[in-house]
């Protein structure tokens, strides 16, 4: 009997390892919509599209976009030992900044993003 126990334990603890573990939920989409890297979070799922010329980050809620009209993000882009911070504002529902990046592969970029006022999550992202 003890044996029985044992197994059962082991087969539910397989089980339990081989099924796929999910942030928000089974049904939420973690796909890249805007051709970025995707990072999901606790509060949210980011999406960052780096460009030599600008940059944006989007925001969704369980595959839903996000109002950030009251929102911004602090990023932070690590190439190399060069480092450069960008402000993010609303545009056109995501977060967007204009300029001259150094965006290029194995950039590394950290996103603190705030809403209204309040901290909604950070994201790391490792560009390709």
């Amino acid at each position: 009997m003890h044996m029985k126990k044992i197994l059962l334990i082991a087969a539910l603890a397989a089980a339990a390892a081989s099924m796929p573990a999910y942030a928000h939920g089974p049904t939420d989409d973690h796909s890249a919509k805007h051709g970025g890297i995707v990072a999901a979070g606790k509060e949210a799922d980011y999406e960052l599209v780096a460009k030599p010329e600008a940059i944006q980050l989007y925001v969704n809620d369980h595959g839903k976009p996000l109002d950030v009209s009251k929102a911004s993000a602090k990023l932070t882009l690590l190439s190399g030992k060069e480092k450069q911070e960008v402000e993010l504002k609303p545009a056109a529902g995501m977060l967007e900044a204009k300029g001259a990046f150094k965006v290029g592969p194995g950039t590394k970029a950290v996103a603190v993003v705030t809403n209204a006022g309040k901290t909604l999550g950070t994201a790391r992202f490792t560009l390709k």
